[in-house]
């Protein structure tokens, strides 16, 4: 019985070893193949270069705003690249929004590892990259894409604090914290305290000092619509939600989301 108790102690053990010591490789999920625009249905935008304040210099693809119209900012999730993503873009492209694509390091054929520090930087690049275009903070639209939804939270946030609010935040399929949904697909373990990336946008989506737009498939079983509940209570007014409820995590544009928040937009003051 010793023995046995011994030999669980320790594949458990390895386990958790495991999953700290990989937590990262499961959390991110890149495609390194450089993308096109064309490929990606978006021709209309360009490749260009974000150069990040630790170094690096990131593709992004970018279209400006047609006159009186946003600048959609668009923070992906953590899989792919922003090739992946042209069929997003597009319905905005065409409504005359501006949209920048942004890849993280480690996407696309970026140099770098991802990592929430990382990203972070990378987000705040394409902000920077806005207003050397000459868009004011209240021209952009934070648009966060699952993981995503944790940079745009913590953008907004950091614009709002800094007396330099965003015009608004859509947050798509968003989580409270990754270290809780982390605990959600690792029940066995203590995986909320292992967590090294944690994108607490809980504690954070009360500051982001925008009018606020979540979409989320009551279908999902990536990230539980419960967690964008959770995040929609935690967060201050104005704020609206669209529960979507055959929609799953990666399919929320095949049930209108697209139309949902490009109303959204158009509607902010």
């Amino acid at each position: 019985m010793t023995a046995w108790l011994a030999t669980g102690a320790m594949v458990y053990g390895g386990l958790l070893a495991g999953l700290y010591l990989f937590q990262r490789q499961l959390l991110y999920l890149p495609s390194a193949s450089r993308p096109d625009p064309l490929q990606a249905g978006v021709p209309d935008m360009q490749a260009v270069r974000l150069e990040t304040g630790d170094g690096l210099a990131l593709l992004a693809w970018y279209k400006p705003p047609a006159p009186g119209r946003r600048l959609l900012v668009y923070l992906h999730g953590n899989a792919g690249h922003i090739g992946h993503r042209g069929f997003k873009a597009r319905p905005f492209l065409d409504a005359g929004h501006g949209v920048l694509l942004v890849s993280w390091r480690g996407y696309g054929g970026n140099a770098g590892q991802p990592s929430e520090e990382g990203l972070l930087h990378d987000a705040r690049a394409a902000l920077a990259f806005a207003a050397r275009q000459g868009l004011g903070h209240g021209q952009v639209v934070l648009y966060g894409e699952s993981l995503g939804s944790g940079l745009a939270v913590q953008l907004a946030a950091e614009a709002a604090g800094a007396g330099r609010p965003v015009g608004g935040v859509v947050l798509e399929a968003p989580f409270t914290s990754i270290a809780e949904v982390a605990q959600y697909h690792y029940f066995y373990v203590p995986a909320r305290y292992m967590v090294a990336d944690k994108f607490d946008s809980a504690a954070r989506v009360a500051a982001v000092g925008a009018p606020l737009l979540i979409v989320h498939g009551e279908r999902d079983r990536t990230v539980p619509v419960r967690f964008g509940r959770e995040l929609f209570e935690a967060a201050a007014e104005p704020k609206e939600a669209a529960w979507l409820p055959e929609a799953g995590h990666n399919d929320l544009f095949d049930h209108g989301a697209a139309e949902r928040v490009r109303r959204f937009i158009e509607r902010l003051p």
